[in-house]
Formats: C-alpha cells, sequence, structure tokens
C-alpha cells in the first residue's frame, strides 16, 4: 500500500556535520537548502535540518523497551529486512558508535524486529528498524 511520505523538521547545530552525516554516511540526496537549513530524502521522506545551536538536542531520556534503554524521543523508519542489513553493514563498517547496536528485539513475537539506534553529529536519536512479519508492524501480540 502506497503512503503519503511524512515531513520532519528537526534542530542541528551544525549544518556540514549534518550533511556529511544524513547526505554521506546515510546516503540521503539533498534537495533545496539556503543558509540555515538543508532538505534530505530519507528513502522518500522529506527530512529538514534546521540550524539551531541552541536548540540541539545535548542528552537524552529514556524508557525501557524489551531490556534496551531507547532514546526519547527518537525518529527513523521502517526499512525492508533487506534495506536494513544493508543500513547496518554500512553503518559497522563506519564503525558509528550505537546507542543500541543492530540487534533482534521481541523475539518469537508478533512484534519482531531488527532494530539499531544512533546519534547524529547534532545529538538526534534515530532508529532503523525491520519488521520480521511486515503485516505485524502494528500487531498488539
Amino acid at each position: 500500500m502506497d503512503r503519503p511520505p511524512f515531513h520532519l523538521a528537526f534542530a542541528v547545530d551544525d549544518l556540514a556535520a549534518a550533511r556529511r552525516f544524513y547526505g554521506g554516511l546515510l546516503g540521503c540526496p539533498e534537495g533545496r537548502s539556503a543558509d540555515e537549513w538543508v532538505d534530505f530524502d530519507l528513502y522518500g521522506h522529506q527530512i529538514v535540518a534546521h540550524l539551531a545551536p541552541n536548540s540541539a538536542p545535548r542528552r537524552h531520556e529514556t524508557n525501557r523497551v524489551d531490556g534496551d534503554h531507547v532514546p526519547v524521543p527518537h525518529f527513523g523508519l521502517v526499512l525492508e529486512m533487506e534495506q536494513w542489513r544493508e543500513l547496518a553493514e554500512r553503518l559497522e563498517k563506519a564503525q558509528i558508535e550505537f546507542v543500541i547496536a543492530p540487534t533482534v528485539r521481541f523475539a518469537g513475537q508478533a512484534g519482531e524486529q531488527a532494530t539499531m539506534f544512533l546519534l547524529d553529529p547534532a545529538g538526534n536519536a534515530l532508529e532503523f528498524k525491520a519488521m520480521a512479519d511486515p503485516a505485524k508492524l502494528f500487531a498488539k501480540s
């Protein structure tokens, strides 16, 4: 089923670092930009890094999820499993410091998923996940 792309604007403290991270490391094509913001295409979704040096996150609260301390807030995508594996491999090769390294959570349950968490250079938390059974993305148990 086709879904409309989402749009997310977020604060960063260094646009050059955001370009290296989102454009270079994550491979997001760059769209429009100005002196204080830059658009990226994150798997067909529009994310916009806005220069706001005093607003970029410095620390995160966490909630426990399946034994892990998940950073709050965070954003990301639910990828296809092969896309997730390719991204995890690219990030591991780049020696990214993960908040939560690539892992499987809720093993054997309806919500079984591969997941990983990392921070961008400004401290924004991102999660990339892939469902063992994509039809169960919203399954309760």
